[in-house]
């Protein structure tokens, strides 16, 4: 997985073909993402990173890495929404993007460069290049922890068995052994699961890489929060006996399936986030956990819904020069970064670290209860 993702050359987010699709990110690409329709989703995680300065008490430097940026979309509209809506906060800005795949740095470049030259403080880094304890504000990403890494395991005798991989007649082909690492054993202790207990052939994912990451994060971070967005579920439910085939997916040209092993280097491959591990291991790195909550009700608790409300007044849009079409596509697009069936249904977890009793006790705006539509 590590390999057909981002191996330099031929990995899916490196890869000159990949190149040549813009990423394969997006609506003629191979999947879409929130940022994809439209605006709305990284100006209301402005709203939230606005609230988190006031939180922190307004420091005049106020730092935010975003982790997995994609296309630069969500960097190019909390910038932008910033400028255009708290200048104090926009002053005070400090923008870090840590990006893995040199194509889609390359096409953040491009889109933010601008920012750069109007005296915006943005740098591209890796989490290695941050220094210990010295960021004040807030590390997030959207959909980046699925795409790290798992190991595929099986139960076998009531033992816990690696899916390894090997090649046969010239094609890759999974064979199971041993366990790679006993931090694989060690994981399900640390989230109180017995799946060695599990029926024979039972087969899921350990995200050891992800526990590697959150303690990179705790690390660097001094002061104030870290946002994740990502689907997945809490570790009761992603190890349940009835899920047997584990939630690996595979996605190509907006279709997907659960076979690794083909169109390798073409296909995005990801794995659904255990948020329990996340909890947990942030805990033991210094990380208080705040608040989770879904992407739906976050949003609405961030003015999603007085922006719905907006378009249902079609008489005022079309008076700004919008015409039915377009309202309509953008009040679809809304419903979609909301709704319970989709977007709407991804975890946000927001852990905390070195804030105060009070810095803690204040309620952050994204984690209260959004008014009734």
């Amino acid at each position: 997985m590590e390999l057909a993702l981002y191996h330099p050359q031929l990995g899916y987010y490196s890869s000159q073909a990949t190149q040549r699709k813009e990423a394969a990110i997006g609506p003629q690409g191979d999947f879409v993402t929130s940022p994809h329709m439209g605006h709305d989703f990284g100006e209301l995680l402005a709203v939230q990173f606005v609230d988190m300065w006031v939180a922190l008490g307004e420091p005049e430097r106020f730092t935010l890495v975003e982790m997995g940026a994609g296309q630069g979309l969500v960097a190019a509209d909390v910038i932008g929404w910033l400028r255009s809506h708290h200048s104090p906060c926009f002053h005070a800005l400090n923008y870090i993007i840590v990006e893995k795949s040199a194509t889609l740095k390359a096409e953040q470049q491009k889109r933010l460069g601008h920012w750069q030259n109007e005296g915006v403080s943005l740098s591209w880094q890796t989490l290695e290049d941050i220094s210990s304890d010295s960021v004040v504000g807030c590390f997030f990403s959207n959909e980046l922890v699925d795409a790290f890494p798992v190991h595929w395991v099986e139960v076998q005798d009531q033992k816990l068995k690696e899916v390894w991989v090997t090649v046969e007649d010239d094609r890759l082909t999974p064979v199971v052994s041993e366990l790679s690492t006993p931090q694989i054993e060690k994981y399900f202790e640390r989230v109180e699961m017995d799946v060695a207990s599990y029926e024979n052939g039972y087969r899921t994912e350990v995200n050891l890489a992800a526990l590697d990451w959150m303690g990179l994060v705790g690390d660097r971070l001094k002061k104030g929060y870290l946002l994740t967005i990502d689907y997945g579920y809490t570790a009761q439910r992603y190890y349940s006996p009835a899920r047997r085939e584990g939630t690996l997916q595979c996605y190509y040209r907006h279709s997907h399936h659960n076979n690794p092993f083909i169109h390798v280097g073409e296909q995005d491959i990801t794995a659904h986030v255990d948020f329990t591990a996340l909890e947990n291991r942030g805990e033991e790195v210094g990380l208080q956990q705040l608040g989770f909550t879904q992407q739906g009700l976050f949003l609405m608790a961030l003015g999603m819904g007085d922006r719905l409300s907006t378009l249902s007044n079609p008489t005022d849009q079309i008076a700004n020069g919008q015409n039915i079409q377009q309202i309509m596509m953008r009040r679809d697009a809304l419903q979609q970064l909301i709704s319970p069936m989709g977007l709407g249904n991804f975890g946000v977890l927001i852990q905390g670290k070195g804030l105060t009793q009070k810095e803690i006790a204040r309620p952050l705006k994204g984690l209260t209860i959004p008014p009734m539509m």
